[in-house]
């Protein structure tokens, strides 16, 4: 169906998305992975069948280095066509369908992290294996923050469908036209309020973009969409339930990456051309496959394998770059002594691991892992005591499925956490979850070493980078000291050499080439 034809909303979102991929290269960052996993879902999107999930459109603009402007009108074109979508007939149930299918990728990918966070420890750091483990992780992690937003936003748009409660309606003075079908007027137009502020009913999915939509069905209300997630097959295109759950930019499942695939995250599938049989997880679920029969076959984009996550373009933020005071040169080792937990997070901590432990016995598992979500984002004092709790009340499995919530915060609440750590002598824990931060962008990156090396946490500083260093690109290096060049790039240079001989080589070449250092 033409864009034309199509409800207005839907067809200027068509038209928006089209600008938008026509604008980036197809063979790099978040487009890459979309094209390369989800070709036919991207396609419906860009035709206007489908909506994709909003993490999807999230990680798109990010390859654009988009405005915060650029991203608000993004987002009302993207609300008002979910909503037109939505209000199609079989919206609702269609919407309920993905938002299963999307809790069940979700579920597979907290599993399959949990499952790479075991073998990671278990392998010698430096190895070819830890690098390996390390990016597949990065994956998993992408998968699962999709999917948990696609959920959300799934669960949202479904209840902006429902009416609100009320009085029952006054008889009608008129006589009807003719005999009352039977049950409810399919044909009645959804009232004007019921769609929640914001556009669609798609509620903002936290952080960038929540990466990955569960398998088919499982991904966007309404409609499949590029997910944002992580390029590649693990690419963050896994959103949360929202806009589009499945990787895929189409009708497919989803743009985003597949929570709970077994395949690691930039193994390059070959696409089967027999068989129209999609490929699973969050970051494909973001459309349904029938609303692509008949439709045009995808847009045919030679894209290599995508085996990393893509890296957002590094740009000045934060208060430093406000015109303020220079920050203190990095590389100060003292950190000054962390206040104790206090008694209320003591006590809350000890409620925290009493409560998991009940869920954990009566088998409420789905219940547990919301409950170390909601630790992992409280005061980062608490983290030690629960550590110390989890350990001696026999729940030590949790601790690392918590840290590993805690290394998705953001990058001034993955400092604190890492210093609270560090200061309660928990060097291992803080150690390991500074290695789980990496796989974010490397702006993300440029902001948490600062953050540590301003609180004082000049160790935890270099660890991060090193651990950067170890299992990404030395041109992805050469991003983070864009950041803050005077600061990073003599602190990087330091990661390098403790790393290896080849290590710091490869990031001076980097260097060069972007320019900030001399040849």
């Amino acid at each position: 169906m033409a864009a034309q034809q199509l409800p207005d909303r839907m067809g200027d979102f068509a038209r928006y998305l089209g600008t938008v991929v026509e604008r980036l290269d197809p063979q790099s960052g978040w487009c890459a992975v979309f094209w390369r996993r989800d070709p036919d879902g991207l396609t419906a999107c860009l035709r206007g069948a489908e909506v994709p999930p909003w993490d999807v459109v999230e990680s798109l603009l990010q390859d654009l280095a988009a405005d915060d402007g650029e991203t608000a009108h993004a987002r009302g074109l993207h609300a008002a066509a979910a909503t037109a979508h939505d209000r199609r007939p079989g919206g609702g149930q269609s919407l309920r369908r993905r938002l299963e299918a999307m809790r069940r990728e979700r579920d597979r990918a907290a599993e399959r992290g949990r499952e790479l966070l075991r073998r990671l420890g278990a392998v010698p750091e430096r190895s070819a294996a830890y690098r390996d483990l390390a990016r597949d992780l990065s994956w998993a992690e992408d998968d699962h923050i999709r999917a948990t937003s696609r959920c959300a936003e799934l669960a949202a748009r479904i209840a902006a469908l429902a009416p609100p409660p009320g009085p029952p309606l006054a008889p009608s003075p008129r006589p009807p036209a003719g005999p009352a079908p039977a049950g409810p007027h399919p044909d009645q137009a959804p009232r004007a309020g019921a769609v929640a502020a914001g556009g669609g009913g798609t509620p903002q999915p936290p952080g960038a973009g929540s990466p990955g939509g569960g398998s088919p069905g499982g991904g966007m209300p309404g409609g499949g969409s590029p997910g944002a997630g992580s390029p590649g097959s693990g690419s963050p295109g896994s959103t949360p339930p929202g806009v589009g759950t499945s990787p895929g930019v189409g009708t497919s499942p989803g743009v985003g990456t597949s929570p709970g695939t077994g395949t690691p995250p930039g193994t390059g599938r070959e696409e089967r051309r027999g068989s129209r049989r999609r490929p699973r997880g969050a970051r494909y679920a973001w459309f349904d496959g029938a609303a692509e029969d008949g439709g045009d076959g995808p847009v045919p984009v030679p894209v290599p394998a995508v085996t990393e996550l893509p890296v957002a373009a590094a740009r000045p933020r934060g208060a430093r770059f406000d015109g303020g005071a220079d920050a203190e040169p990095a590389g100060a080792t003292g950190r000054p002594p962390a206040a104790p937990a206090g008694e209320d997070d003591r006590r809350a901590a000890l409620a925290t691991v009493a409560a998991l432990g009940l869920l954990r016995a009566e088998g409420r598992g789905g219940e547990a892992h919301v409950l170390l979500c909601e630790a992992a984002s409280g005061p980062a004092a608490r983290l030690p005591v629960l550590a110390a709790e989890l350990h001696r009340s026999g729940l030590a499995a949790d601790w690392p499925t918590l840290l590993w919530e805690v290394a998705s915060l953001p990058p001034e609440r993955l400092a604190e956490a890492a210093g609270a750590l560090a200061s309660a002598g928990r060097e291992d824990d803080c150690g390991r979850l500074l290695r789980q931060g990496v796989s974010r962008p490397a702006g993300e990156i440029a902001d948490a070493a600062l953050a540590l090396a301003d609180a004082g946490g000049g160790r935890e500083a270099d660890a991060l980078l090193a651990a950067f260093l170890r299992v990404r690109t030395p041109e992805e290096g050469a991003l983070i000291a864009a950041a803050d060049p005077r600061r990073l790039v003599p602190q990087l240079l330091s990661a390098a050499r403790a790393v290896s001989p080849g290590s710091e080589r490869d990031l001076v070449h980097a260097l060069r080439v972007a320019g900030l250092i001399g040849a």
